[in-house]
């Protein structure tokens, strides 16, 4: 019996991510997005994390590829989540406004 290539099985995987995530998002009602953008906010605070030990990484580890690879891939990835994290607060801001009493003029 011949093994499944190790590229079919993760890309098999990702399909279905896809799929579930696709179902998850669109079934979340109105009520909830706020909360959910915040926990969207913490998680891309641990992507931060990850992105900066990889844009500290040292040159020539275990025989890996040059670090200028691993400088460059973390920091675009630290400039993209913070991107997403402020914008996803704005965005959080913005919806809780939505909630709150307007005062009315008489």
């Amino acid at each position: 019996m011949e093994a499944i290539d190790p590229f079919v099985f993760y890309f098999a995987i990702f399909v279905l991510a896809i799929f579930v995530g696709y179902y998850v998002v669109w079934s979340v009602t109105p009520a909830l997005h706020t909360p959910l953008m915040a926990v969207t906010n913490a998680i891309s605070s641990v992507i931060i994390v990850g992105a900066l030990i990889a844009a500290g990484a040292q040159a020539g580890e275990a025989g890996g590829s040059p670090g200028w690879v691993a400088k460059g891939a973390g920091a675009l990835a630290t400039g993209l989540a913070a991107v997403n994290i402020f914008g996803g607060f704005l965005v959080t801001q913005r919806m809780l406004a939505m909630y709150k009493k307007k005062d009315r003029a008489r």
